[in-house]
């Protein structure tokens, strides 16, 4: 198992502002209610769903329906909880070995070619394979494996399945790392009073918030932007899990996630609530009509409209309903870790 390093806190994404009087035990309301019904309930799930992946490619590690339907079923709560992109996700560089996407280089076919070629034991021990290239890890690189002809059947069968094993064990090992992380350590700094890396509720309110903001953003841009290219070059084949047919599906299961962040944020603010549900109703909706699970249909006009009014109703969402549940926290937009240096 990765020993859990211990993390700095990463600089809020926004500049925080006092709520208003009379208002602190409605947020620690607030935080309490993300912290035990959103946070601990979809890493307990990750864990769960991870440790079912790996008894499956123990008992049977051959690229079949029922690997991939256990790899999936991992895959989705990964997705339903990469919005909160702090704290244990971020020790250790866990979340990258789980998700090394964008891969903009192709470092996760290179990576993986290379362990094939070269027949790396480190496939055999645990702690050596945390050191193999985090891109020949986690999630997107076991779909190569399991979805991927020129993988599929690379090599010798039997180091074909000690790969895999090797990358359902570090996966199963992780998420249970990041989940008693949370449990042991990281629920009872968020929590009133807060502690640890936290000076106070505002820099948990903002934390937060953050997921909220960052996870929008990052469908919008990356999960849609990607594919969608230019008009004049779209990129397609740039669509996230394209190999397993799940783009459409993980920006329908982002968006139910944030939908649920959303509304725990917006308290007790019923004309809020109201106005976070009909946003994230309306980007719902659209992805759901979309019928194009990875995307392909950026490269005609008509097809890429579509996605387009998508990404604009995801966007809408940001910047207007996330931006209300920012006021009423205390948090305004600042500095944004997704924009880079």
């Amino acid at each position: 198992m990765r020993r859990p390093l211990r993390t700095a806190l990463i600089p809020l994404a926004f500049v925080l502002m006092p709520p208003g009087a009379g208002q602190a035990g409605e947020f620690d309301a607030t935080v309490t209610d993300v912290v035990e019904n959103h946070i601990l309930p979809r890493f307990d799930a990750l864990a769960e769903a991870s440790e079912a992946l790996d008894a499956a490619a123990l008992a049977d590690c051959t690229p079949g329906p029922a690997l991939k339907e256990a790899w999936g079923a991992a895959f989705d709560a990964w997705i339903s909880a990469s919005h909160l992109r702090f704290g244990p996700t971020e020790a250790d560089n866990r979340a990258f070995s789980l998700a090394f996407w964008p891969d903009s280089r192709g470092a996760t076919p290179k990576a993986l070619s290379a362990l094939i070629a070269d027949s790396d034991p480190a496939v055999e021990n645990a702690e050596d394979f945390t050191q193999v290239s985090i891109a020949a890890q986690g999630f997107y690189a076991l779909e190569y494996m399991l979805y991927d002809d020129q993988f599929t059947g690379m090599g010798t069968p039997a180091y074909r399945c000690a790969l895999i094993r090797a990358m359902t064990g570090d996966i199963e090992r992780t998420t249970l790392a990041i989940a008693s992380d949370w449990h042991e350590t990281w629920a009872g700094y968020l929590l009133p009073p807060p502690s640890g890396p936290y000076r106070d509720e505002d820099e948990v309110l903002g934390e937060l918030f953050g997921a909220l903001s960052q996870g929008l953003q990052f469908t919008s841009d990356t999960r849609l932007g990607r594919p969608m290219g230019t008009f004049d070059r779209p990129r397609a084949t740039r669509a996230e899990a394209r190999r397993s047919g799940r783009s459409l599906r993980h920006v329908e299961l982002s968006l139910a996630a944030l939908r649920d962040l959303g509304e725990r944020l917006s308290g007790d603010d019923a004309e809020l609530l109201a106005q976070v549900d009909e946003g994230f109703q309306t980007a719902q909706d659209l992805a759901a009509d979309l019928d194009d699970p990875i995307f392909a249909g950026v490269d005609d006009p008509s097809g890429r409209l579509r996605v387009e009014i998508l990404q604009q109703a995801i966007d809408h969402i940001r910047e207007q309903e996330a931006a209300n549940i920012g006021a009423r926290l205390g948090v305004g937009a600042g500095f944004n870790a997704l924009d880079g240096d």
